[in-house]
């Protein structure tokens, strides 16, 4: 519930300490009983404060990419005069009234009563520096129609190696800059994609500000100039006690300013209902309510157009807390007409409407026709609330290979060692009994290893036995068909220097494939492997190979004779480049035929035309989907293109063999547990397609 807040005790109050501790100057805002700290000083004294402030332009040196012998540099310094010009320390005309710096008019539309009060960046110190990425740590793609570059960095990686070489700087606001690179946290690449970060760096004390400055950036890139940069520094102005690096568990209460609210249905594009956090933005990618950002794809949103710069509409501080008399009733600045409600909080973990889903309301469609070649793959959960009403047996007739997740890495046993049971509550009898139903009527189910979130290595050659034991048990209790490897990073990491994807040295890879071989020796001709690795494991192993970039390719070079089918998560990937020399972003019919191509024509692995990835035969190629990411026209569009070579309106990429892959095994989807909560709005629509298909010819 929501109150209107006018007239309840609102405080400001000068806060000295932030100074001792190295931050910029910062005031609190007290409403409701809840404290809010804002850069600058207390707005009834009328002052104006001015920000001292560091400039720092970053040479990105990528070893992953080599021009004539030597690390390609992505270099902020030619943008520092551009950027000195733009509306962050230029004075332009905002619609609050007179000319002055975007931080200033942001801060005065918080607190329009506040009559000669301004907070400025000062002229800034300029203090170039580069930064090394290392193999494993970032990557630059090219487009090949533009010349074009952006690159894609560790941005916890980037904090901590900008600030081993620059000392504290007590009171300033350090201002970082790099050119044309987006962002992804936690050390996964499948966790992308921002534009910066913001807050007060824990090492050194810092108050900083690190944004991307676009200056020709390839077509794919929607945001502009200091777009990025203005982003960011309005989280900061709203927030500058944010620590970019906590990792907290949940229920646990990040530094700076806690609030809540639900993403928009005018911004988020089909995002709209989800809970955006905790914090003034997005907690991984730091994006505003004002952003549209499908997953895993660059930050894009309508700007607003400050003379020839393109600066970020941003929610305001009263649109979090309902406003106040003091701070007004703008929810949104530049351009007040962009949120014109306050925000709704988020619900309570746990609340009401986030029980289970309702049953289906409509019947799974029949499988019918003869075996054309084509499947439809699923994962079924069958945890929490859908275990006691959505058993194996249950699964609609469409889908042709099951799954099941997972069986996950035994902490209490020896290292290597895999363990299963059936979901809660669920009797492992008739589990069992499930498992033989579905084989007798035609189906395979396999069993999936690992699954995101699960640490597993194999760095010890004396755990793959522990390892080879345990799965041959796990497959001979439950009856399974074969095993699904889901190692995802940072499982799977290639060691430094292990160069070869054809003569691997990292151990864990290493032992995992002959584990593989072990089993399969163990089981037959007819025991089914399947990889599902990230879109980072293999298609990113095309611009970077080392770390988790391309860290599947050894395995699925060395089993290939072995190997039933791959299907690579179309959903957990960055933006990548396909053989056209074209960047493509995730969720749309052009990535998927981009990514799948790469596998059925080979690559230049790191892009060096000395470790040459060899194509995979069509049959043992799918393509993975996540059901809550896409919908059923895309994925329809998408395999109808691979298959058939008819391309949907509106689809760039252009298939190099046009006439299709007619033998491509089909299409995998994480989960068929949401596809029947969703009333089977993939596999009665999907499998039909794929189900039609002509058996390819022989």
């Amino acid at each position: 519930m929501r109150m209107k807040l006018a007239g309840l005790l609102l405080a400001v109050v000068s806060t000295s300490a932030a100074m001792a501790q190295g931050t910029v100057p910062t005031f609190t805002h007290t409403v409701a009983g809840k404290t809010y700290t804002l850069v600058g000083n207390d707005p009834a004294k009328g002052e104006t404060t001015t920000i001292p402030t560091v400039l720092v332009p970053v040479t990105l040196s990528f070893e992953a990419r080599k021009v004539a012998g030597k690390p390609f540099a992505m270099d902020a310094k030619a943008d520092v005069p551009r950027l000195l010009s733009s509306p962050v320390f230029s004075k332009f005309a905002f619609a609050n009234g007179g000319k002055t710096q975007y931080g200033d008019a942001l801060l005065r539309a918080t607190f329009p009563k506040a009559t000669g009060w301004h907070t400025l960046l000062g002229k800034p110190e300029v203090k170039p520096l580069t930064v090394t990425i290392p193999v494993g740590y970032g990557y630059v793609l090219t487009s090949k129609k533009t010349g074009e570059h952006v690159a894609v960095a560790d941005i916890q990686f980037l904090q901590k190696e900008i600030f081993k070489q620059l000392p504290k700087q007590d009171g300033k606001l350090v201002m970082l800059v790099v050119h044309n690179t987006t962002f992804y946290a936690e050390g996964d690449a499948t966790v992308c994609c921002s534009w910066g970060t913001h807050g007060v760096d824990t090492a050194t004390g810092n108050s900083f500000v690190l944004a991307t400055y676009l200056h020709a950036a390839p077509e794919v890139v929607e945001d502009k100039d200091v777009q990025p940069l203005t982003q960011q520094l309005a989280e900061f102005l709203k927030d500058p006690l944010h620590d970019p690096l906590f990792h907290g568990a949940r229920g646990v209460t990040a530094p700076g300013n806690a609030v809540s609210w639900m993403r928009t249905a005018s911004a988020q594009g089909g995002d709209q209902g989800r809970c955006g956090g905790d914090q003034v933005a997005t907690r991984y990618f730091l994006l505003e309510p004002t952003d549209t950002n499908p997953k895993n794809n660059f930050p894009a949103s309508k700007p607003f157009v400050a003379a020839t710069y393109h600066v970020q509409n941003v929610a305001l501080l009263p649109w979090y807390v309902a406003g106040s008399d003091a701070m007004g009733a703008t929810y949104s600045f530049p351009d007040a007409k962009v949120l014109t409600e306050p925000a709704k909080p988020c619900p309570a973990h746990g609340a009401a409407g986030s029980a289970a889903p309702a049953r289906p309301t409509v019947e799974p469609v029949a499988r019918t026709g003869g075996d054309n070649g084509h499947r439809l793959i699923g994962y079924w959960a069958g945890y929490g609330s859908a275990s006691s009403t959505f058993s194996l047996r249950d699964v609609s007739p469409q889908w042709d290979y099951i799954l099941v997740a997972f069986a996950t890495p035994d902490k209490s046993a020896p290292e290597g060692t895999m363990q299963f049971a059936p979901p809660t509550g669920m009797d492992p009898a008739v589990f069992k009994a499930d498992v033989a139903y579905l084989k007798s009527t035609g189906k395979k189910v396999m069993i999936s290893l690992g699954g995101g979130g699960q640490h597993f290595t194999l760095a010890d050659p004396k755990s793959v036995p522990n390892y080879v034991e345990s799965v041959t048990k796990i497959v001979e209790e439950y009856g399974f068909d074969g095993i699904d490897i889901d190692f995802e990073s940072p499982s799977l990491s290639i060691d430094p220097g292990d160069t070869d994807f054809k003569h691997p040295t990292t151990p864990s890879i290493v032992n995992l494939i002959d584990a593989l071989r072990q089993l399969h020796n163990h089981f037959g001709p007819n025991f089914m492997i399947s990889l599902v690795p990230e879109g980072t494991q293999i298609p990113a192993g095309y611009p970077s190979y080392g770390g988790q970039f391309g860290s599947y390719l050894a395995i699925t070079y060395a089993i290939k004779d072995i190997l039933t089918f791959i299907d690579v998560q179309d959903y957990n990937t960055p933006p990548l480049q396909g053989l056209d020399g074209e960047i493509y972003q995730p969720g749309t019919v052009d990535y998927h035929a981009a990514m799948t191509e790469l596998l059925l024509h080979g690559f230049n692995v790191g892009g060096d035309p000395k470790y040459f990835f060899p194509p995979l035969p069509a049959k043992q190629i799918a393509v993975g989907f996540l059901t809550g990411d896409t919908n059923a026209e895309i994925v329809n569009g998408a395999m109808d293109y691979i298959v058939t070579g008819k391309a949907p309106v509106g689809a760039t990429y252009k298939l190099r063999k046009p006439s299709g892959y007619p033998e491509m095994i089909g299409a995998m989807f994480w989960t068929i547990d949401a596809d029947r909560r969703g009333n089977y709005n993939f596999s009665n629509s999907v499998g039909p397609l794929l189900h039609g298909y002509p058996a390819p010819s022989k």
